[in-house]
């Protein structure tokens, strides 16, 4: 009986000890696999991840918008010729990124064509950015080099806008040879390694590998210039070359080396992309918040101003509403900016006594604003400063409540005609007027004509001139770009009655015939324009460009070439001597000459119309 029993049992236990073994092997297969994917991400195989960081809002309100425009014949050669490869990962970050970023960074067709917009930026069409000489006819290497750098440099515009200026013009060359020849080395050697770890046969080779490898990261993490290397670095170079050379002899499958070459790559080039995006939108949101001196001068003034006490004169009220006087209007936030506007057009007037300035700003300055000006003098010269939000303009209130809009500027990318040319697209930048500009009418009712200036404009000859133009019943006295006519923009258009011929303008200096401007009711032509531009739901982003070109089309009256000299913003390769000859110099573009990024040869040009013994510029350090 025991021994049947015993016989019995173990009949029972074999399969009970078959299941054990299985679930054995069940959990030592899950340790493989769970140890297998940490592995997988050490060795490279994995796409890479990478940090977000958070931004700030922009302060300014000026528009940077990048518009592409080109005909619909030539619509899949351009998406094609204009291509770029991004990684998807990439632009899942880049979309995440997107909400706190400054509106004017997005890649549509149209950007800042001195702001930098859609494009943070783009540039308009520079002599030194957009190149234009002719590529070479008879297929010289030159002429083929030519051309891809400018296509290049295009391609870096349309996707990065102003940044990609900046990026070339601060650019160094490169000194650290020996620490990129060691980065080089690292890539071919990690490229290698797993092929050679995978042969039994060549441990020995596998293992001098690794320790090359780890020496190389260990050095080039405490190192990036040649200066900071060891003494003994040109033996561990020796050395990793004679280990790359074994290599390259040994009869490893090539699919698996190219296979890590690729991914290798995938990963270095997902890396650039990302870190020039990131790079761009900080550069993007430097050009657009206020500097810190200058939100210090604001708050310093605002402070001191409900510490004070001041009456305007008399006399000058009456100024105010003198129509025979000459009467500039500027929109703005920024004390200083304005205050040079002022300060230059004053010091180069012949007649100062008759030239009366009203300075249109928020609330949010107004009192910065009020106290400065008061503070400082500008010869004879009068100036006003209006809170446009406390304005009661006749019947405004039932349209929207008032709020202040600066000039909106545009890069403008269309497709060149001339096949001769080495680039694809030509580019410009054009400074427009904002919805508060369609104000002017209503908010000065009693005058007839005013010049309306930009706050990134300095001025060197004397304005009086202006006053005395026949405009031969225009309404916009303005610098026109003929370079850019209407039909390059048709795609923004609401319909197709408008002149195709017909050139772009440009703000900076406008002198504007109130009384035509009220006789063509241009105000409500200009609102039923962006009435209807939205309602046919087009990008809000072009909608100041299409109907102010719309709503002066036909009333624009072309000043002489030698009145304004535009593109201090973005152009770094002006001319010193035409700077010096121009009447009015217009900072248009991304880099203003108030901020760290501004063109260092152009900003004394501004500067010099700075007071450096005034006590709240040094407080906040302005003048450093």
């Amino acid at each position: 009986m025991k021994g049947g029993g015993g016989g019995v049992s173990s009949s029972y236990s074999l399969p009970a000890k078959r299941r054990w073994k299985g679930l054995v092997i069940a959990v030592l297969g899950l340790v493989f696999l769970s140890m297998l994917v940490p592995l997988v991400f050490l060795l490279g195989l994995h796409s890479g991840f990478h940090s977000t960081t958070g931004y700030g809002t922009e302060q300014r309100n000026s528009a940077s918008n990048h518009l592409r425009v080109y005909d619909h014949n030539d619509a899949a050669d351009t998406r094609n010729q204009s291509k770029v490869h991004h990684s998807r990962h990439m632009d899942d970050l880049i979309r995440r990124l997107t909400p706190t970023l400054p509106k004017g960074l997005g890649n549509n067709s149209v950007k800042e064509a001195g702001n930098d917009t859609n494009g943070f930026p783009m540039r308009a069409d520079l002599p030194k950015q957009v190149k234009e000489n002719n590529g070479s006819l008879d297929g010289d290497k030159n002429g083929e080099n030519m051309r891809s750098a400018d296509e290049s440099e295009m391609i870096c515009e349309l996707k990065f806008g102003s940044y990609c200026l900046w990026r070339r013009e601060q650019r160094e060359k490169m000194e650290d040879s020996v620490v990129k020849r060691m980065k080089d080395l690292l890539f071919v050697a990690r490229a290698y390694y797993p092929s050679i770890a995978k042969l039994p046969k060549l441990d020995k080779l596998s293992h001098e590998l690794k320790q090359n490898i780890q020496d190389f990261e260990r050095v080039l993490s405490e190192t990036t210039t040649d200066k900071d290397l060891p003494p003994q670095n040109s033996q561990k170079l020796k050395m990793m070359e004679a280990a790359i050379a074994k290599a390259k002899s040994c009869p490893v499958d090539c699919n698996n080396v190219d296979k890590k070459f690729r991914q290798l790559v995938d990963l270095t080039e997902d890396e650039a992309n990302f870190h020039m995006k990131q790079s761009a939108f900080l550069y993007k949101l430097a050009v657009q918040t206020m500097p810190k001196s200058l939100h210090c001068l604001s708050m310093r003034l605002t402070v001191e101003y409900f510490r004070s006490s001041f009456e305007i004169e008399q006399a000058l009220v009456q100024k105010f509403v003198n129509p025979d006087l000459y009467h500039y209007v500027i929109f703005s936030r920024n004390i200083l900016a304005s205050s040079v506007v002022i300060n230059s057009t004053v010091q180069h007037a012949k007649e100062s006594e008759k030239h009366v300035f009203h300075l249109l700003t928020d609330t949010e300055n107004y009192f910065a604003m009020k106290l400065w000006f008061f503070r400082n003098k500008y010869g004879d010269a009068a100036v006003q400063v209006l809170n446009i939000e406390d304005l009661k303009l006749y019947n405004h209130h039932k349209v929207a409540p008032l709020h202040l809009s600066l000039p909106e500027e545009f890069h403008v990318s269309f497709r060149r005609v001339d096949k001769l040319s080495s680039t694809q697209f030509r580019t410009q930048y054009l400074s427009m007027f904002s919805h508060s500009h369609y104000l002017l009418p209503k908010i000065f009712h009693s005058l007839e004509k005013v010049v309306v200036l930009d706050d990134d404009i300095i001025v060197q000859r004397d304005l009086s001139a202006l006053w005395n133009l026949d405009m031969g019943g225009k309404v916009n006295g303005a610098m026109q770009t003929c370079g850019l006519k209407l039909l390059h923009l048709r795609a923004y258009f609401p319909s197709n009655s408008f002149d195709e011929n017909s050139c772009a303008w440009t703000s900076g200096v406008n002198i504007i015939d109130l009384s035509r401007w009220r006789t063509h009711n241009l105000t409500e032509a200009y609102q039923r324009l962006v009435q209807e531009i939205n309602r046919e739901e087009r990008s809000s982003k072009t909608t100041t460009l299409s109907a102010s070109l719309l709503t002066f089309e036909g009333l624009i009256y072309a000043l002489q070439d030698n009145w304004m000299l535009s593109g201090l913003g973005y152009n770094y390769g002006m001319d010193l001597e035409a700077l010096k000859t121009a009447a009015v110099l217009h900072f248009d573009g991304s880099m203003k000459p108030w901020l760290e990024l501004g063109i260092p040869k152009y900003k004394n040009f501004w500067r010099k119309f700075l007071n450096p013994q005034d006590q709240f510029l040094n407080d906040c350090n302005v003048n450093q």
